[in-house]
């Protein structure tokens, strides 16, 4: 499995990735709102075989899971959430531990009559798939995490004091008051700071995903994610205290972010880890180098 994902990495180095702008999900998905766990989540489904569940995170929606799904379509009934609170899903007052949220996406597979399934995450969409893999353990068969540690375990204290995580206790009456109107300014920040070159993630991106953070209660419910972090770390050591996951796990690090960090960090939860660096990109891996994401992530399910 190493000498796999080294040649594999070695291979997608040597090739400088374009921009990428937000494309529609290929015409055979179909979108439904789903009832699940107190709250209403907007799906996309397509495809036909094994299942596969795409989890965002912060910043994005679903939305920048269509260039991974229209290649996993062949062979992979694909589901791709908002999650709680985000994109084009409801906007409950409460429930953003990710315990919580983990449950919302059960309940989608349950909806969907889906037993089992594979996990792709990035982002806070990584500790949304560490509730659900933790708490389902039996429905979820293996698990590609990107670009992000998990709440109270591993090295989270040292990442709760790196400057560019001040945003976790950005949040309150007044903060929300601060970024309404000016939530293009507030999302720029991450997109520029965390990205390898901030030209990779264009105007039409931008300005895509503001649309969204910019709805009535959506930077409230963002900050709730945040907010619900404490928590999640209980929860979390909760969760590793019952024994590590058995399933195989990619973790996969922007060249520029985590990078081979990623797989340290998974390894605290997990036993069967195996590493990836996805080149030329920061933290938005599907903006900055979707190309290089998705042979990766093809390459790891199709094992």
């Amino acid at each position: 499995m190493y000498r796999f994902v080294l040649s594999l990495c070695i291979a997608l180095a040597t090739a400088l990735p374009a921009a990428a702008r937000v494309v529609p999900f290929p015409a055979g998905f179909r979108t439904q709102n789903i009832a699940t766990n107190g709250t209403t989540l907007y799906v996309r489904v397509g495809g036909k075989g094994p299942a596969v569940v795409l989890l965002h995170g912060f910043g994005d929606t679903g939305d920048m899971w269509a260039p991974l799904a229209a290649k996993l379509m062949a062979d992979h009934t694909v589901i791709v959430p908002d999650l709680r609170g985000m994109g084009l899903s409801a906007h409950p007052d409460t429930g953003y531990t990710k315990k919580n949220e983990a449950v919302d996406i059960a309940g989608v597979m349950d909806a969907l009559k889906i037993a089992k399934a594979a996990l792709v995450t990035h982002d806070i969409g990584n500790m949304v798939g560490y509730a659900l893999a933790a708490q389902y353990r039996t429905r979820i068969t293996k698990w590609v995490a990107i670009d992000a540690p998990l709440p109270g375990v591993g090295n989270w204290a040292a990442q709760l004091s790196n400057p560019k995580t001040w945003h976790f206790n950005f949040h309150g009456p007044d903060e929300e008051r601060l970024v309404a109107g000016r939530e293009r300014i507030y999302l720029d920040r991450f997109w520029n700071e965390l990205s390898d070159d901030p030209r990779r993630i264009d105007e039409q991106t931008r300005a895509h995903y503001t649309t969204f953070y910019a709805m009535p209660h959506a930077i409230h419910d963002a900050f709730e994610q945040f907010v619900a972090f404490p928590q999640d770390g209980i929860d979390n050591r909760a969760f590793l205290a019952a024994g590590k996951l058995a399933i195989p796990v990619y973790a996969i690090g922007g060249e520029k972010s985590y990078g081979a960090g990623m797989a340290t960090e998974l390894r605290f939860v997990a036993s069967d880890v195996t590493g990836g660096v996805v080149p030329h990109s920061g933290h938005w891996i599907m903006e900055e180098n979707p190309d290089a994401t998705v042979k990766l992530v093809l390459a790891f399910l199709s094992k």
